[in-house]
């Protein structure tokens, strides 16, 4: 089995005539949509019109930019990639600038729902016409909008891009090797103590040849993200936020409610594994993923791929062959590298009913969890799959769904019929999971929010930055971490912060978590009945707002009960886990 992807269904290479082609044909869509857009057409023609140049236009930009952007996430250094990057840069900014124009046209038709009636391409998209429609209330003036995206090539974007490179080329000084970041990272997860120690305290001295420019990337990209809120008429970036998730406020705060009232429980969670592993004052952040118990073992990549055909199998067989199709065909790059980006992700190729997922996986059960999240995202990408692409845009909080409602699935199969040793390390993987994306996510969310409003004033230190991040760890976890050990860099290490438009990308995580454990107990009371109401779940998230969406499976996410009740079930895991702690 070869451990890399393949990306070959899109182009042979750079040098591959037909990615040659695409690249010159892609300005020739846009000016022509440019010129569609000024015609003096009636305007249910040109609205049909401009549907189907948006539908080519996405397609063929996809390809394209799609080859680029993962060859530059398994090899940063590669000249050409960047060269071709940087490009699409500037031919991307001239589609935005169309795409707001598109969308300013379909804000001024006062008869828009008469014309949806007419046309029957118009009904296949009408949830996303009628989004462009009060997306136009808030797009930035015409006037001023190409200097403020031609700006953004040298502000956010290449603040960004910085960034992208510093973490894909910085290297660890660990026991005398020079080891790739996240290769050190991974070692958080190491069954031995003295080696997720060293491994800690390696990452965090690496840090320190970076965090000047990793602070002025991180303060330039916020200060762009409040300038952008205020051309398009946002009180806050936040609101700017949510409005592109298509959440309301009201949910926000219910969710993070609700999970402020747990946090005891997760302290309590994270003290009884401090106290497991011999510390005494809370759980030192080089521990936060280290295994537990007796039935810890190391997987390889061969056995992840039975555990996952023959666990997720369980919840219908096409899950299975879709696993193994993913496998077969080289949807995943496996392993870390010198020049490969961290963590993991998964990216939809809609056009080709694909998905190219990316995992850094060294072998803990960790790591299968993480391939059942992002092969979660590429099922519902194959649920996605035949829709127009303008309904296939899934707000950031619903797009976590069926990654964590997979690792849930994953972690109740297994549960179900393990030993009790098993089960103490299993519940463990899965509490530790949990801690990341509810205590630790609130730590981002409260940090990120303290960035956003500090930069109206001035750009932050790294000292502020360090002090800002340690300052949302103990407002988070509290005590369940030793105060003397935390991690004052968590604000270079995730690149989250850093995408340019694409504000916090931290709270959806936790939507997802909770929202995913939700669908999952919707799952349990009705069984095999469930599937296709789940699959319609997925296949529905382009076409209504956040609420809308929930309500389709009987969920109010606006009541912080809801909340409460996905909450519940993590309580019920640290209260066994806690129990099978005191025993071990």
């Amino acid at each position: 089995m070869k451990n890399t992807w393949d990306l070959s269904f899109l182009y042979k290479g750079f040098e591959d005539e037909a990615f040659a082609a695409d690249l010159a044909r892609w300005p020739e869509m846009i000016d022509e949509q440019k010129a569609l857009l000024d015609a003096d057409l009636p305007v249910l023609t040109k609205l049909e019109k401009l549907v189907d140049s948006m539908e080519a236009l996405s397609v063929l930009s996809g390809r394209v930019g799609s080859f680029v952007g993962m060859t530059l996430a398994t090899e940063a250094g590669h000249p050409v990639a960047q060269q071709y990057s940087d490009k699409l840069s500037l031919i991307r900014n001239r589609s935005r600038l169309v795409g707001s124009g598109i969308t300013r046209f379909v804000g001024s038709i006062g008869n828009l729902e008469e014309l949806i009636a007419q046309s029957e391409k118009l009904q296949a998209v009408a949830f996303a016409l009628r989004d462009m429609q009060e997306s136009a209330k808030h797009t930035i003036p015409a006037d001023i909008e190409p200097w403020l995206l031609e700006m953004s090539l040298s502000g956010g974007s290449a603040f960004s891009q910085l960034r992208g490179k510093l973490e894909s080329n910085q290297t660890v000084e660990f026991r005398g090797q020079s080891l790739p970041l996240a290769a050190v990272r991974g070692m958080a997860y190491d069954g031995d103590p003295a080696v997720r120690r060293d491994a800690y305290e390696a990452e965090i001295a690496s840090y320190r040849k970076i965090e000047l420019p990793m602070s002025y990337c991180l303060n330039a990209v916020k200060m762009e993200a409040r300038t952008m809120a205020k051309a398009k008429g946002y009180p806050t970036v936040l609101d700017m936020t949510l409005a592109s998730s298509r959440m309301d406020r009201e949910t926000l705060e219910a969710m993070i409610g609700a999970i402020r009232e747990y946090l005891p429980h997760f302290r309590r969670y994270l003290k009884a594994k401090a106290r497991y592993l011999g510390h005494e004052n809370g759980l030192p952040f080089y521990d936060l993923f280290a295994p537990v118990g007796k039935a810890s073992k190391a997987y390889t990549i061969e056995d992840a791929r039975e555990v996952l055909l023959r666990e997720m199998g369980k919840f219908t067989p096409e899950m299975a062959k879709f696993i193994d199709n993913a496998f077969e065909q080289r949807w995943i790059d496996v392993y870390p590298r010198e020049g490969k980006r961290g963590g993991a992700f998964c990216s939809g190729m809609h056009a080709y009913d694909r998905s190219l997922v990316l995992t850094n996986y060294q072998g803990s059960f960790s790591d299968i969890s993480t391939l059942a999240h992002e092969l979660g995202h590429a099922w519902h990408n194959r649920c996605l799959a035949g829709l127009p692409t303008l309904m296939i845009h899934t707000p950031m909080p619903l797009a976590e769904t069926a990654s964590i409602f997979n690792e849930t699935m994953l972690s109740h199969q297994v549960l179900a019929n393990a030993t009790e040793a098993e089960q103490f390390t299993l519940l463990e993987a899965s509490l530790m999971e949990s801690t990341q994306t509810c205590v630790d996510i609130l730590s981002r969310y409260l940090f990120e929010t303290e960035v956003i409003d500090t930069r109206a004033d001035h750009a932050m230190t790294v000292d502020e930055l360090k002090d800002c991040m340690l300052r949302a760890q103990d407002a988070t976890y509290g005590d369940g971490l030793d105060k003397d050990v935390r991690h004052p860099y968590m604000w270079a290490c995730k690149s989250h912060y850093y995408s340019s438009g694409l504000n916090f990308y931290n709270f959806p995580y936790a939507f997802g978590e909770l929202f995913g454990k939700g669908v999952f107990a919707q799952y349990l009371k009705e069984g095999d009945a469930f599937v296709p109401k789940y699959c319609q779940l997925l296949r529905s998230c382009g076409s209504g707002t956040i609420a809308d969406v929930a309500a389709s499976v009987g969920i109010d996410v606006r009541s912080a009960d809801f909340w409460r009740a996905s909450l519940e079930v993590i309580k019920g895991e640290i209260d066994r886990f806690c129990d099978l702690c005191s025993k071990a």
